[in-house]
């Protein structure tokens, strides 16, 4: 067993509002589903933050090529509860970029998205970032907040598509205790 699975394993479950949601790895060949219920969040999530036509046209973008690297990489973990994907979180083991988190909306308030986080700020440790960052829509700005994260300013993220959309760059910085010099 790897370190990073004994890491994991520390927050590979949890009672998410008496629902059992069990962290897991992802794979390449999760990415349709993972994609898939990222679109369903965009539109659902986002549509209260962004006009029409700018989640019309994100959420009709696929699956960005990094997707493979960063989940090749292990930075990836699903959420899942009763064998159902409920969420995923995406961290760039190189950067220490929050790359994506996302939650089927029809679950969300849940404590699903703390849940991935948590797994996901466990990785950063294990790599020993001693921060990590993200570029934050703007539904989730109070979500990151929340967990700590520090909004550092605004941004004007340019997507694949073309379409500039509004973000917030944003830090945490991890408990040193738990990382080593460097990083």
């Amino acid at each position: 067993r790897t370190s990073s699975q004994t890491q994991l394993n520390n927050f590979s479950t949890g009672c998410v509002n008496k629902a059992m949601i069990e962290l897991k790895p992802a794979f390449i060949d999760d990415i349709p589903r993972l994609w898939a219920l990222r679109t369903r969040a965009v539109r659902v999530s986002c549509a209260g933050h962004y006009s029409p036509a700018q989640i019309d046209i994100w959420s009709a973008t696929t699956a960005p090529e990094t997707y493979l690297r960063l989940i090749a990489s292990q930075g990836a973990l699903i959420a899942e509860e009763d064998g159902q994907l409920r969420g995923y979180a995406i961290l760039d083991l190189q950067t220490g970029e929050v790359d994506a988190i996302f939650v089927d909306p029809d679950h969300s308030g849940k404590g699903i998205g703390k849940h991935l986080l948590q797994g996901i700020e466990a990785l950063a440790l294990q790599h020993a970032f001693r921060r990590v960052y993200l570029f934050s829509s703007l539904n989730a700005v109070a979500f990151y907040q929340a967990a700590g994260f520090i909004a550092m300013r605004d941004e004007e993220y340019v997507h694949p598509s073309g379409i500039i959309l509004r973000s917030l760059y944003m830090e945490k910085v991890l408990p040193e205790s738990a990382v080593t010099p460097g990083r």
